[in-house]
């Protein structure tokens, strides 16, 4: 019955972002397959924080969209997430809910919500970064990038990534209230969402910074990830060819996890 009543409920959801426009065909599949499993094989607790990252995304998605639209243009992937997107941002998270249900743990449970924590974190970074009016400076060398780089931060974008991390830890605390789970803690999880979140958002900085593919307009010059601009294919800047965004966002969101589940652990 649980698996049936997630399905409904990921239809729901799924159906509503494809008619607004947040996702593509192919998203509103993988994101119907992932919240089936995410409640079937747990409960309200890890589809409620799915459903947290997702909603709080699209609408800061939403904010000074006229702002940001230069900016996506330089992006590889915009406007509707796709299944590639979908995945990437919780597919982590969904293995972690696969292993809660085969061999039960709490581990499991405070490397979801780090992981979760870190593409939210990740994401608020990102959406509220970019409204900044002074460009942002590499996470690696300090030095002054053109706003949306990869591999940017700056203090807005930081302290959006730490109030993301920490939602998704509180969301937790309550969502477990509300699941008949075992009590655990506010400051346990609320610090695993806040480490995880910031652990995350900075791995994705650095992994941006070093090793994520990135091309180079072939018209004005500019680094881009978008295979297109200006109109024109672009070629081949740096990073790994094989490291595009959804690659970025997987790898920071299994960091965001390791780091809250090591940090409780010790």
């Amino acid at each position: 019955m649980r698996w049936i009543v997630g399905a409904c409920g990921a239809l729901l959801v799924a159906g509503a972002a494809f008619y607004k426009g947040s996702l593509s065909f192919s998203g509103m599949a993988a994101a119907v397959v992932m919240g089936t499993v995410y409640f079937g094989a747990g409960n309200a607790f890890w589809f409620g924080i799915l459903l947290l990252f997702f909603i709080s995304s699209s609408l800061l998605s939403k904010l000074r969209h006229d702002r940001k639209a230069e900016l996506e243009e330089t992006y590889d992937k915009t406007g509707k997430r796709d299944a590639g997107q979908v995945f990437a941002n919780g597919g982590i998270g969904m293995l972690a809910v696969l292993g809660g249900a085969i061999l039960p743990d709490i581990r499991w449970e405070l490397f979801f919500v780090g992981a979760m924590a870190a593409v939210t974190s990740d994401t608020w970074a990102t959406e509220i970064g970019t409204l900044e009016k002074r460009p942002p400076r590499s996470v690696l060398t300090g030095k002054r990038l053109p706003t949306g780089a990869s591999g940017g931060v700056s203090w807005p974008g930081t302290l959006a990534a730490a109030a993301g991390g920490a939602l998704i830890g509180s969301a937790a605390w309550l969502l477990r209230e509300a699941a008949g789970m075992p009590a655990r803690p506010f400051a346990e999880l609320a610090l695993a969402g806040l480490i995880g979140g910031l652990a995350g958002a900075f791995a994705d900085s650095l992994l941006g910074v070093t090793v994520q593919r990135m091309n180079r307009c072939t018209v004005c010059g500019r680094e881009v990830e978008a295979a297109r601009h200006c109109g024109q294919p672009t070629e081949h800047a740096r990073g790994w060819r094989r490291m595009d965004n959804d690659a970025v966002n997987l790898l920071s969101s299994a960091i965001g996890g390791a780091a809250a589940l090591l940090v409780l652990l010790l």
